[in-house]
């Protein structure tokens, strides 16, 4: 493990920082929340800020968006007159996500929607690049149809957290969401609509490619 962490470090350390903006909301995200550890963090952030850079999409629908953070990182890489439709169940959260979507700038960039994402996705009239699942993980498999439906040929899904702390790859691990994770994780393995690279970045990160 000390190696493990190390390795980490010194990757953090020859990684570009993120924004002065994004260090606040983190900050905030630690002292306005009971789960602040459901951030996404820099490392993370970053790389879904390149992936979106990389992909230039104009349309991305963000499952789960918590405080906003990952939602601002991805809007960064959007097309020109590019949308990103994020998505949270949390009410209360409502505020302190649009505070910093406003002092990002982001604010004609990110739709922020409260509520069930159940309910709100399929109302969604678009057609996306780019789908990043937070949510609920025992709500992963609904989503994932619901959102898959919407996502262009040649589009991305980004599934977090499949890891579980790695509790998927042991049986002897049976509590709930380890189980419906880790029959998600082989749903998807055998989806024959994608193919998929899961990556052991924090918490675990399924890619997944539409066909």
């Amino acid at each position: 493990m000390p190696q493990i962490d190390s390795t980490l470090d010194y990757c953090l350390n020859h990684s570009s920082p993120l924004g002065g903006i994004l260090r606040d909301l983190e900050r905030e995200t630690h002292l306005r929340t009971l789960g602040p550890q459901m951030l996404s963090g820099e490392y993370q952030g970053q790389l879904l800020r390149f992936l979106s850079l990389m992909l230039r999409p104009m349309r991305v629908l963000e499952i789960g968006t918590f405080t906003g953070y990952t939602a601002i990182c991805m809007a960064e890489g959007l097309a020109e007159g590019g949308l990103l439709h994020a998505i949270e169940a949390n009410d209360e959260l409502g505020w302190l996500i649009q505070k910093y979507v406003n002092l990002a700038g982001m604010e004609k960039k990110i739709v922020l929607h409260l509520g069930d994402a159940a309910k709100v996705i399929p109302t969604l009239d678009e057609v996306f690049d780019l789908v990043f699942l937070d949510a609920g993980k025992l709500d992963y498999p609904a989503h994932y149809e619901l959102a898959l439906a919407k996502i262009r040929s040649g589009g991305f899904l980004l599934a977090d957290n499949v890891l579980w702390d790695g509790k998927v790859a042991s049986e002897n691990e049976r509590d709930e969401t380890t189980r419906v994770l880790r029959a998600f994780n082989d749903f998807v393995q055998h989806d024959e609509r994608v193919e998929n690279l899961l990556l052991p970045l924090r918490d675990g990160l399924m890619i997944v490619r539409k066909r």
